[in-house]
């Protein structure tokens, strides 16, 4: 699997302004921060592909992840934009629920609304064990199984082909 590069920052500017516009949002907004679903390019294609499709409306990140690459925890009513595996700008997404808590505390609801696998619980607990237990270690930190996580659910406002 090849890991996922950084997006073109003029290319999310100029889709963000596509989308502000289509949208009828103020442009001089600040320019969304972009990102993928996954840490490797054949992940976040399908991942987003599934944004696409309307089956996937949420997604768990690591608080210790966040804080070791300096980023924020989102927020309702962020935007933000979703890339593909060629850290092209797919999708511009609005945070819509967040809530913070252990990997084990994910229910039902939340493993079917990240639309992965068969949407079961226990398919997303298994899933994101490993795949959290290798992007902690590519960074010097270990895994737990009840490591703080932001469950987070959105919307898409925009999206491009």
């Amino acid at each position: 699997m090849t890991p996922v590069g950084e997006a073109d920052p003029l290319a999310v500017v100029a889709f963000g302004e596509r989308a502000l516009n289509a949208l009828g949002l103020d442009p001089a907004m600040p320019a969304p921060t972009a990102s993928c679903f996954g840490d490797m390019v054949e992940l976040a294609d399908e991942l987003i592909e599934l944004v696409l499709a309307g089956t996937k409306r949420a997604t768990a990140s690591s608080i210790e992840l966040l804080e070791t690459d300096d980023e924020p925890v989102p927020q309702v009513g962020g935007l933000w934009v979703a890339t593909d595996g060629a850290a092209r700008p797919r999708a511009l997404l609005e945070t819509t629920d967040v809530r913070i808590g252990p990997l084990s505390s994910v229910d039902d609801a939340f493993a079917w609304d990240e639309g992965e696998g068969d949407r079961t619980r226990a398919y997303w607990l298994d899933a994101h064990t490993r795949y959290f237990s290798r992007t902690l270690a590519t960074a010097g930190l270990a895994f737990h199984p009840d490591i703080p996580v932001v469950f987070e659910r959105f919307t898409v406002r925009y999206q491009e082909p």
